[in-house]
């Protein structure tokens, strides 16, 4: 079976959905509407299958000139432990470095994957001029990183952690 990552279309939302719905209960991923996805459809890479099942996701959302959030990281039960979530978060970071990103942020209980690809449990390392611009935000992801007590409920047990791109990286 050949697995292709791709941009996300519209038609993939619901593959996404159905793939991510599950986990939500679990508390590894936060659920949201199928509204959100269509919305976000353009940060969002998927892997998909011979058929075009989708098997796996995750979507690269810009927060600041300098910064986005991975979120949304996820594969089929199937796909676990063959090496597919590593290449999504590639190609997310390579998105980011296209864009002209220093820096990548996320949320996660999965800290020994992601330090296998360069983040780091996070300080506070936000300049208080930006601090106050993105505390303008209504985004929940942008709460998280702010570590606002609003968002504590959501992030109980999640760490957050932060990468520096490097040209090359």
């Amino acid at each position: 079976m050949t697995l292709t990552i791709r941009p996300a279309l519209p038609a993939d939302v619901r593959g996404i959905n159905r793939l991510v719905e599950p986990m939500t209960h679990t508390g590894i991923l936060l659920g949201k509407d199928l509204v959100s996805y269509y919305e976000a459809v353009q940060e969002f890479l998927v892997a998909v299958d011979d058929e075009g099942t989708v098997v796996g996701c995750g979507a690269l959302h810009v927060m600041w000139e300098d910064l986005a959030e991975v979120r949304t990281l996820a594969v089929s039960d199937a796909q676990r432990g063959t090496g597919l979530g590593h290449r999504l978060l590639d190609a997310l970071l390579d998105r980011a470095l296209q864009l002209g990103l220093s820096r990548v942020f996320c949320l996660t209980f999965e800290v020994e994957f992601f330090t296998r690809h360069g983040f780091e449990v996070m300080a506070d390392v936000v300049d208080p001029e930006i601090y106050n611009q993105l505390l303008r935000s209504p985004d929940e992801g942008i709460a998280e990183f702010l570590d606002l007590a609003r968002v504590k409920p959501n992030t109980l047990g999640n760490t957050r952690m932060i990468k520096a791109l490097l040209a090359g990286d």
